[in-house]
């Protein structure tokens, strides 16, 4: 659930007027809810009660350094895949020490940061890998804390550029292998063992696949714990969130009118199924949960520029476009448009909803059933708060939009809409074209 609701005719987040902010700020501008992230959180806390749970809020889904803090103030710790997320962090004035760095390509210059800034251990997902952190945490006289990232071969049953958790995928170490890769580890003289991980994909809608992949995992996170005395087992992330009907969604009378075995994935259910299967290891359980957290707690907010009306096709052009938000182009994702300010007496109006960047891709939906909405008006496009600002771009040399941070009655600009100086400043022409 979510704090966007309308109040009377107008669109709201928890307590201000998106209209509000819009006249302040302008558009594009992405508007997140502090308290949907802070519920979000609890939730999942709860939810995992009775196990020793660590979140690691997985920061590439957004990483405004006011979510960060926000996030650690709630006693999140972090789930890194870059030297420049580690500095994020550190910018933010929050913890590194409890924060896990992943990824498949971490640098020697990344592996010295996170060693120098003790981060709580590596993700290794691979042999070589394994040599590198070795060979680094050598050369700063420290022993690298690291855990393996298995590859349980399950079907996430997600988008297939979001699956990560099969054996054709690029990461982790097969299942089968993975024994070998922990001998080989406990022979490094500058690494020490500390925990095994796995996570098998992202935006998963149902719990049958945690279920399956912590099965398969559980006997060998035993056998780890008595061969190499380790001490944690972090289960990934990945759970989903609810792209249609999210205004709707907001609501707990929306959840409570759907069929017992239709409802989307919730902390309450991923927790009943989780902590009978974790709580025998007696480990600590490490989650990295990040579209969870934030998806449905920010929209992107966008002002109409006008209709145009072609031959069998209607075309509401917004200023918003691919670059602030690529996940339908990218992945042809679904996110629900609304109108800021609703109006029942209007007709409603079938349109592809575009943006102005110079390729058919730019394009966030075909054929949708919208309220009609004129020149200079306002709509929003729900669930936007995970992997839109972190994935936009300035193609086209437009702007990297605004971002806003709402918490009651009260909003505040966390990131300023980029001027056309600060996109040019590293750029120079070079002498010898003077």
């Amino acid at each position: 659930m979510h704090h966007f609701h309308y109040s009377g005719p107008d669109l709201h987040c928890e307590s201000v007027d998106l209209a509000a902010v819009a006249k302040l700020y302008g558009t594009p501008t992405y508007i997140y809810s502090a308290a949907t992230m802070e519920d979000n959180y609890r939730r999942l806390q709860r939810g995992l009660s009775g196990l020793d749970a660590q979140l690691c809020y997985a920061m590439k889904a957004n990483s405004n350094l006011a979510l960060l803090r926000h996030f650690s103030n709630l006693g999140a710790s972090f789930d890194l895949v870059s030297g420049g997320e580690i500095q994020r962090v550190l910018a933010a004035g929050a913890n590194v020490r409890s924060s896990v760095f992943a990824g498949i390509g971490k640098t020697e210059p990344e592996i010295r940061l996170a060693m120098e800034n003790g981060v709580f251990a590596f993700h290794v997902e691979s042999e070589p890998e394994l040599a590198r952190i070795n060979h680094v945490a050598g050369k700063v006289g420290l022993k690298a804390p690291i855990a393996i990232r298995v590859n349980p071969d399950v079907d996430a049953k997600t988008h297939a550029k979001i699956t990560t958790g099969k054996s054709d995928n690029k990461f982790g170490i097969p299942l089968k292998y993975a024994g070998a890769a922990y001998e080989a580890a406990a022979k490094y003289p500058n690494i020490a063992i500390k925990g095994v991980q796995m996570h098998i994909g992202s935006q998963l809608t149902s719990v049958a696949p945690y279920v399956e992949a912590v099965e398969k995992m559980a006997p060998f996170a035993a056998d780890l714990k008595t061969r190499f005395g380790i001490t944690y087992f972090s289960i990934g992330g990945g759970m989903g969130i609810v792209y249609r009907d999210a205004l709707a969604s907001g609501q707990q009378a929306w959840w409570d009118a759907q069929p017992a075995d239709k409802r989307p994935l919730t902390p309450e259910s991923y927790g009943a199924s989780m902590v009978p299967l974790l709580k025998p290891l007696g480990l600590k359980i490490l989650l990295e949960h990040g579209r969870f957290m934030v998806g449905n707690a920010g929209v992107l907010l966008s002002r109409v520029e006008h209709l145009k009306r072609g031959a069998g096709k209607n075309f509401l052009i917004v200023d918003a476009a691919m670059n602030d938000l690529v996940r339908p182009a990218m992945y042809e994702s679904f996110h629900e448009i609304v109108p800021v300010h609703r109006d029942s007496s209007r007709r409603a109006l079938t349109a592809d909803v575009v943006g102005p960047i110079c390729e058919s891709g730019d394009c966030f939906a075909k054929d949708r059933q919208l309220q009609e909405v004129g020149e200079g008006e306002l709509i929003a496009f729900m669930s936007a708060g995970a992997y839109g600002y972190t994935m936009a771009s300035r193609y086209n040399t437009r702007a990297m939009p605004a971002e806003v941070l709402v918490r009651g009655s009260a909003f505040e600009l966390i990131n300023a809409r980029e001027t056309f100086e600060q996109m040019v400043a590293g750029e120079k022409i070079p002498a010898f074209l003077r």
